[in-house]
């Protein structure tokens, strides 16, 4: 009959076994310095003195005039942004990974969005825009995931462009009254004046 095998104690695996099992490192007391030291940077986005009116995410797309074709201009949100001091409305529109900028633009009483042909989530518009940093006339396109969401888009840039052609009709008839005033007032100090003249002849004579 065979001897039996000797049992072997392995005290080393069940160490290892008991530190896999516990999972805590074994603290070295070392402490390792970094080396650059990174500065914490404010980043700003331009739209901190701006609120939100719009914030949806659609496609851009750019009419390209030398080619007579449409481009895609980026992927990402196009929001429509406020200006809490003088009250302009911007549009503007970030790509989604890199954040670079595809549409920059006021929304002007000129601006006029129409429906895109064969496409009811589309809509069309012109604008001088800034996004290349240079004020550019561009005539772009945008798509949005749904119809409900493209509708609202446009009847808020509507919206927006109609009460700025009412306010600005008011501020053309303010200053055409103030002109007719002015007018008024001249014509009156001429009067005055030939009035005068008349009176320092009659006396010299």
């Amino acid at each position: 009959m065979a001897d039996k095998e000797p049992v072997v104690d392995r005290p080393e695996d069940e160490e290892e076994a008991s530190a896999a099992a516990g999972g805590e490192d074994e603290d070295t007391g070392a402490q390792v310095a970094p080396i650059v030291r990174l500065e914490e940077v404010a980043v700003t986005t331009g739209e901190e003195d701006e609120d939100v009116l719009l914030d949806m995410k659609a496609k851009l797309y750019r009419f390209d005039k030398e080619g007579n074709q449409w481009k895609e201009r980026g992927t990402g949100t196009v929001k429509l942004l406020k200006h809490k001091e003088n009250g302009k409305v911007r549009l503007v529109m970030r790509q989604a990974k890199t954040l670079k900028i595809c549409a920059n633009h006021l929304v002007a009483s000129t601006t006029k969005m129409q429906e895109h042909a064969g496409s009811d989530k589309s809509c069309v518009w012109h604008a001088a825009d800034f996004a290349d940093g240079e004020l550019k006339e561009e005539m772009f396109a945008i798509r949005f995931g749904s119809v409900e969401n493209c509708k609202k888009f446009k009847d808020l840039v509507e919206e927006i462009s109609e009460s700025l052609a009412k306010t600005e009709g008011k501020e053309t008839e303010e200053d055409s009254s103030a002109a007719g005033l002015l007018e008024k007032l001249s014509v009156t100090e001429k009067k005055s004046e030939e009035v005068a003249t008349k009176e320092e002849s009659t006396e010299a004579v």
